[in-house]
């Protein structure tokens, strides 16, 4: 009996442990009757709602003790954060405060303190025509660039002064975006007490594994191109190495037109044709497409001149599988003799690759 009982110890040592539950309670203050109120838990994204009725709004549940949540009102890019920790908390979706325990009361305070320059920026231009916005556009990046170094000034406040809570856990994808991966890297390698939040657990395990994909990605380059066939829109198939490896530079575009943001990039690519095609700049679009007619519909709205290639078989083209493709918009800089020789190029990059290249 004593053995077995040692054993179901050890058993129960290696198993994960349960988090502990807390109760949360949340009232809440609006002036918009009628208007639907979310609550997400952020750790396991799930999302309860409510109505705001006689100016009011509540939700009441167990979730993990400092677990990450956040409500906001349907319509509204805000919303309020605070931490699980069994304190009810009272929000005022009308000016974003709220009363509660002294770390969520920081926490709101630090939020807000936060998002707020660039909040301002967002104001202060976001009723400009086009074609102010673009007369002003050196302005608006300076005001952006001061907006972040503003920003970055408060993170850097938030994980000196909050060390010792788990505060810069919330706070995690900002400083990321600000000050890189590496430095991210180095502070929680100290291991503060909010580096052990499940939140930053997830994000750091989702990082490691962007970083693995990008790896895996950019393992192409310097590499001979590896050749693959694909029908064109008239249903006639082709090799790459028709088009690539035969003199001139080659961007192989892997697109899609239900791909949002390809669509978005691509008057940069057509931009980047027309002023380098003459020179010996070439591209071969791929696509990801399922259907044929929104792909030929989209080569001809998006005025996109060059060749088009797919085998209509969406994530399971065979581009992807050669090539590793695991998001679109992605791409290949594939130089005069078949090399691959830059990934991934978008916006300005891709413009600033090129110009060393060719010259302006």
């Amino acid at each position: 009996m004593k053995k077995l009982l040692v054993l179901a110890a050890l058993i129960a040592a290696t198993l994960p442990t349960a988090a502990q539950q807390v109760k949360y309670t949340v009232n809440g203050i609006s002036k918009n009757n009628g208007t639907q109120v979310k609550l997400m838990n952020r750790q396991t994204r799930e999302t309860f709602t409510s109505v705001v009725a006689d100016g009011k709004f509540s939700f009441s549940g167990m979730a993990d003790k400092d677990a990450l949540m956040a409500v906001g009102e349907d319509g509204c890019d805000w919303a309020t954060l605070f931490f699980n920790d069994g304190t009810p908390v009272t929000i005022n979706t009308n000016d974003s405060t709220l009363k509660g325990s002294p770390v969520n009361e920081r926490l709101v305070a630090y939020d807000i303190a936060t998002n707020a320059p660039l909040s301002n920026v967002q104001r202060k231009y976001q009723n400009l025509s086009e074609a102010e916005r673009e007369k002003k556009q050196t302005e608006i990046v300076g005001a952006m660039m001061i907006a972040v170094m503003k920003m970055g000034d408060q993170l850097s406040k938030i994980f000196k002064e909050e060390n010792k809570t788990m505060i810069p856990a919330a706070f995690i994808s900002e400083y990321q975006q600000v000050f890189g991966q590496e430095k991210l890297d180095s502070i929680i390698a100290t291991k503060p007490i909010w580096a052990s939040h499940p939140l930053v657990k997830q994000q750091v395990q989702l990082w490691a594994q962007m970083k693995a994909q990008d790896e895996k990605k950019n393992a192409f380059i310097g590499q001979q191109f590896t050749d693959l066939e694909e029908a064109d829109p008239d249903g006639n198939m082709h090799k790459l190495s028709e088009y690539v490896g035969k003199g001139k530079w080659v961007l192989v575009d892997f697109w899609a037109s239900w791909c949002g943001p390809c669509k978005a990039e691509m008057p940069n690519v057509v931009a980047a044709y027309e002023k380098y095609h003459t020179k010996g700049f070439d591209i071969v679009g791929l696509s990801f497409d399922n259907k044929k007619e929104p792909w030929v519909k989209d080569i001809e709205a998006l005025k996109m001149p060059w060749t088009h290639l797919s085998d209509l078989k969406g994530w399971n083209t065979v581009a992807s599988k050669v090539y590793g493709v695991n998001s679109i918009p992605d791409n290949l800089l594939i130089d005069p003799q078949g090399k691959i020789v830059a990934r991934g190029l978008r916006a300005q990059a891709l413009q600033d690759k090129l110009k060393d290249i060719f010259g302006e």
